[in-house]
């Protein structure tokens, strides 16, 4: 199982190396923003990103909590889409719905203006379009795979048999503050 404190390293490096030529602008939320949002509603996150203007990146992403479950969901706004990534093939149009609502007050507060989502589709990745894991215990490495290989445009082809790999891998990765 997956700490939110791994998640958001993780999140962190990817955010790092977001940085380099060629590869799309990302922004991670925390492991503890959406749940707040669904929660407690814009005005409890609003302060989150103060510092940071989410409309001038490629990406967002989003990790989501539920319960005992790590998920993922990716803002594209190259491609005006939200999409919902579950290793467990769940559907999650609700979480898409809030991220979009998220994105007009934030544009609202931040930008001063209507956020157009005019052409944005809301999407649930099938569980035959992702890799889905075969045990309880993977869904936080499978959530970090989709960001990994989303944040580098890459298209998101490994299985359940990686997966002891990508631990070591990301054992490697965190104690050395850098992505192989």
């Amino acid at each position: 199982f997956f700490s939110p404190q791994i998640i958001n390293f993780y999140m962190n490096l990817l955010m790092e190396r977001s940085k380099e030529k060629d590869l799309p602008a990302v922004h991670a939320f925390n492991t503890f923003f959406f749940t707040k949002l669904k929660t407690a509603g814009y005005q409890a996150v609003k302060r989150w990103t103060k510092k940071v203007d989410i409309f001038s990146v490629d990406l967002l992403l989003v990790p989501i909590h539920l319960g005992v479950h790590w998920c993922l969901a990716v803002v594209d706004f190259r491609k005006k889409t939200i999409t919902y990534y579950d290793s467990m093939g769940g559907i999650n149009s609700e979480a898409c719905r809030i991220l979009l609502q998220y994105l007009k007050q934030e544009s609202l507060d931040k930008k001063r203006k209507e956020f157009d989502t005019n052409g944005w589709a809301l999407l649930s990745k099938k569980s035959q379009e992702i890799p889905q894991q075969m045990n309880g215990s993977d869904c936080g490495m499978f959530a970090c795979k989709y960001a990994e290989c989303i944040s580098k445009d890459k298209p998101i082809n490994f299985t359940q048999q990686h997966m002891p790999y990508f631990r070591k891998r990301m054992a490697w990765e965190i104690l050395h503050r850098k992505l192989l």
